[in-house]
């Protein structure tokens, strides 16, 4: 039998938590990558948690198994590129889990990295992870990209953990 691989299920819209919930019911392994968000309301302020890829639930599974899995309410399809379903390394979904877990915080010493520019991080709980920099405002941000699903992670990163790659200039 082929080996277990992490799929791409495309969901319903805000539908995310239940897809992935009925999933695991059917014993399924399922990772819905969950961010926390302060929601303002006119009466309470209160803590959410949120799908960080919207519509996006990832389930380790065999290939003949994927329609078994669109079976549960709320699942639209498996991505696909280029005519084969996509499929995301354990490596990527690990990267996935330790940006999730860090929740990682702002703030910036005031030297310039350049929109693009390859970097590495130095120290914190994202150590050693490497990706691009996007800039915004006056803050710096980490890209990570996600290549099974051509999805991008946008990260905080205090500036001073950040290392600019020596080849990203020649690149």
């Amino acid at each position: 039998m082929e080996e277990l691989k992490w799929f791409v299920m495309y969901t319903a819209s805000r539908s995310e938590k239940k897809v992935a919930e009925r999933l695991r019911e059917k014993g399924l392994e399922v990772y819905l990558p969950l961010v926390e968000e302060l929601r303002q309301w006119s009466d309470r302020k209160k803590k959410v948690q949120r799908a960080l890829f919207n519509g996006y639930v990832f389930v380790k599974t065999h290939r003949n198994q994927l329609w078994e899995c669109l079976q549960v309410p709320g699942a639209v399809k498996f991505v696909h590129f280029s005519g084969q379903h996509a499929t995301v390394r354990q490596e990527e979904i690990d990267i996935i889990q330790r940006v999730v877990t860090t929740g990682v915080a702002v703030e910036t010493d005031g030297s310039v990295i350049e929109p693009g520019e390859k970097v590495q991080v130095m120290g914190g709980p994202l150590q050693s992870m490497t990706g691009e920099v996007i800039e915004r405002g006056n803050k710096d941000y980490f890209l990570i990209r996600i290549p099974g699903i051509y999805q991008n992670m946008l990260v905080n990163i205090p500036r001073k953990f950040l290392q600019v790659m020596e080849d990203s200039a020649s690149s």
